[in-house]
């Protein structure tokens, strides 16, 4: 994925805290109120352009998972919608940057993942409380 592609997002507090975070290897940014930080990349499913959000840092094993609570809001956020459509991503976790394959939990597998996130930002609870739509629980695996 080429930088040259690369269309910040229109929220300006993700914006800013992408570039303060990438350009310090996640020294900037790493912490979030408490918790810790990663950097999802995707391609666009409209535009093809390179997007970037961060998220809260959750790690099991070898993998990542990612929540797409948007706070709870009634639609999925944009990156998680990006990754459905292209499943290839990365994650930049401070200074490493991990290739990987994202795929929605089951809801067997997410059952078993939640109480992980939720372990990592309480919040997710109230954020599911508040919306009618199922929060997905993505998983990003090694390619």
């Amino acid at each position: 994925m080429s930088d040259s592609e690369y269309i910040p997002s229109t929220w300006d507090m993700a914006a800013d805290h992408v570039e303060r975070y990438l350009a310090s290897d996640g020294d900037d940014g790493y912490e979030f109120h408490g918790a810790e930080c990663v950097v999802l990349t995707t391609r666009g499913r409209r535009t093809g352009a390179i997007r970037r959000s961060p998220l809260i840092r959750v790690r099991d094993g070898d993998r990542y998972l990612a929540v797409a609570s948007m706070g709870g809001a009634p639609s999925h956020p944009s990156w998680y919608l990006n990754l459905v459509a292209e499943p290839n991503v990365t994650i930049q976790d401070r200074g490493e940057v991990h290739e990987m394959v994202a795929r929605t939990a089951d809801p067997d597998e997410k059952a078993e993942l939640w109480p992980r996130a939720v372990a990592q930002w309480p919040d997710y609870e109230a954020y599911q409380e508040r919306t009618e739509r199922d929060i997905p629980v993505v998983v990003c695996e090694p390619r």
